[in-house]
């Protein structure tokens, strides 16, 4: 892996909710709240158009009123990575090219997919990745994810970050993480430029301890988690460990019962947005799911539930 002062991008970066009035459209001011809180919370950088964002119930011009709104209010406080997932090439190229030209520091991708079933070879992946790199000056994040149902082997990221020049940055989510970052930095060498956690940190100190350098969270608690980072960083794993295990039961929360609803739950209950439902066919949370949600962050005392009041 490359040196620490050549890494251009590290530390947390949380997943940015999208925001919805109760009939369903887009709340632009709740959403620059929401921005406003996360950099205060002490972000180190923004994802937005994410799963965690709801992406798949956005329309394309949702995508570009969100892609403009938020990078035009985060102002370049913070690096902000956007989320182009696509299963075509030339579309997502497009999407990347528009986000860089916006101001994104980094695009997200996940590897061609569609429903339970449609996959391409890696012979194609490899294609789509080299073609993306092609249209952007920009890295690449490749998020390698359950959700795409595509086996991306350490060797065959790795192979990628050395032959394609913007692929350089793996958010690695899949069972036994931290075997996976590790091996992938091994093989990779000084062209794995960011190795990062994801999950909601579910994992993160194992993934701190195989070398990752970024975390990719929910955007609930970015306090929290950057207690936890920080620490690690410094070199006092010690103070790390008990962090981690301290914020570990909200994570917990977050990652198996609240899952993609439970930042926006912490904002509305902090006053931080007006509203926290989703959208349509997506269920609510149950409100007995969202109290012990609630129950669990009061205990820590979150920045979320303290912002807007």
């Amino acid at each position: 892996m490359i040196s620490s002062s050549k890494i251009r991008y590290k530390g947390v970066f949380p997943v940015v909710p999208t925001t919805f009035t109760e009939s369903g459209e887009l709340d632009l001011a709740s959403q620059k709240r929401c921005v406003d809180f996360m950099i205060d919370a002490g972000s180190n950088g923004l994802c937005i158009l994410a799963n965690f964002s709801e992406q798949f119930l956005l329309s394309d011009d949702e995508r570009e009123v969100l892609t403009k709104t938020i990078l035009g209010h985060v102002g370049g406080r913070v690096p902000v990575i956007v989320t182009t997932t696509h299963f075509s090439t030339r579309v997502c190229a497009e999407r990347s090219r528009r986000a860089q030209a916006q101001g994104a520091a980094m695009v997200m991708v996940m590897p061609p997919y569609h429903g339970a079933t449609f996959r391409v070879s890696e012979e194609k992946i490899y294609e789509f990745y080299a073609g993306l790199s092609d249209a952007i000056d920009i890295p690449v994040m490749i998020q390698d994810a359950p959700a795409s149902g595509t086996p991306l082997s350490a060797a065959f990221l790795a192979r990628m970050a050395k032959e394609i020049e913007q692929v350089s940055y793996f958010k690695i989510e899949t069972a036994g993480a931290a075997s996976k970052l590790r091996e992938l930095i091994r093989l990779g060498g000084s062209a794995i430029e960011g190795p990062w956690d994801g999950e909601e940190a579910i994992t993160l100190l194992p993934d701190l301890d195989a070398g990752a350098t970024g975390a990719m969270t929910g955007g609930g608690y970015p306090d929290g988690i950057r207690l936890i980072m920080d620490a690690y960083v410094a070199g006092r794993r010690e103070d790390a460990f008990g962090l981690y295990q301290q914020w570990l039961p909200l994570i917990n929360y977050e990652n198996r019962q609240g899952g993609i609803l439970s930042a926006k739950a912490l904002m509305k209950e902090g006053g931080v947005i007006a509203c926290e439902a989703p959208r349509h066919p997506w269920p609510g949370m149950h409100p007995a799911v969202r109290a012990g949600l609630i129950d669990t962050a009061q205990r820590l005392n979150p920045m979320v539930l303290r912002w807007g009041k």
